[in-house]
């Protein structure tokens, strides 16, 4: 167990190894444990985390202020908005006064070749671990919460276990890739057999893809993509886990209005009964939230016995608790 991880900064999916995110488990599960027995384990009294949003936020607010409440100490929100950034507060003023003054600091930031540069270069600047709550690129919070929900679903040997990782249509604007991203990077290192799923127009970006497979590889799990206008299906065939939401046509075009034009060709692309009856009997099906019911999931699917996404979103709090207990103690 690689335990050292005092100060060190999450921006990435694979800045941790595999150990490190063993580690990481371990914790959540003991924290989620502790939660559920109502123990006090105030391991970060006296610390603030501050809580940069440049976009909005449901679920990654509040687990992570919820999480530092539980953890002993205090979550500091703050909404770009109402700094000084627009007005000269360059990431060397924010990195260096807020590693000054908080005891992490996590951002998140999602703006398409800009969020995760951001990040970046804050954490140059600040003494304070920096912790990424999404951007462009990565969401590894996210991907943490969801490898604990599989193991809590699937066991701990996840290996030969189909995972799919699938477009799905949603009118209301383009998504960030970086869920997807950060799965098929992370994933293939328990074992999981992935296949990517989506329409021609809808790729992620070409140095992820070749990390995931060069992860496969390492690990020797499988690594499949089918992009195809109508591969849905396909891909649900036998699955284990089912992940399926929307995310934009970035590597296709920029442009709003045209990546609109482009998703509209593909409302057939929803999770449905008819889909999942293509995945294994106790398939799971999963998604970060929120969803856009009965557009990219029906709610038949998303209410039903199969579907984990409500003890997934629980899991961001556990997760997100055990990395800050490691990082920020």
């Amino acid at each position: 167990m690689q335990t050292d991880l005092h100060r060190r900064d999450l921006i990435g999916d694979l800045d941790f190894s595999k150990e490190e995110v063993e580690t990481v488990l371990d914790v959540a599960f003991d924290l989620k444990r502790k939660r559920a027995l109502g123990e006090l384990h105030p391991y970060l009294r006296d610390k603030v985390l501050a809580m940069l949003f440049f976009f909005s936020s449901t679920r990654t607010r509040g687990s992570f202020e919820a999480g530092m409440a539980q953890l002993g100490g205090h979550a500091a929100f703050i909404e770009s908005k109402t700094t000084q950034i627009a007005h000269g507060d360059t990431p060397v003023e924010i990195g260096e006064i807020f590693g000054r003054y908080y005891d992490g600091i996590a951002i998140r930031h999602v703006d398409w070749k800009v969020g995760n540069n951001y990040i970046n270069d804050v954490a140059k600047y600040s003494r304070s671990p920096i912790l990424n709550m999404q951007c462009e690129i990565y969401h590894p919070f996210q991907c943490l919460a969801d490898l604990m929900t599989i193991i809590e679903k699937k066991g701990r040997d996840l290996r030969r276990r189909k995972m799919v990782v699938s477009w799905a249509y949603a009118a209301s604007y383009q998504k960030p890739i970086s869920v997807p991203q950060s799965l098929i990077l992370q994933m293939p290192r328990f074992g999981m057999d992935v296949v990517l799923a989506h329409p021609p127009e809808f790729k992620l970006m070409p140095e992820i893809m070749d990390l995931a497979q060069e992860q496969a590889r390492k690990f020797h799990t499988g690594f499949e993509v089918i992009s195809d206008p109508d591969g849905m299906e396909k891909a649900f065939q036998d699955a284990d886990v089912v992940y399926a939401k929307s995310w934009g046509a970035m590597l296709t075009t920029e442009d709003a209005s045209e990546g609109a034009k482009i998703i509209s060709q593909y409302k057939h692309w929803i999770t449905d009964a008819k889909k999942m009856k293509a995945a294994k009997d106790d398939a799971i099906y999963m998604h970060p939230l929120p969803a856009d019911r009965d557009v990219e999931v029906t709610s038949e699917v998303m209410d039903g016995p199969n579907s984990v996404v409500f003890d997934e979103a629980e899991n961001r709090l556990h997760a997100q608790k055990a990395v800050m207990a490691l990082t920020m103690a």
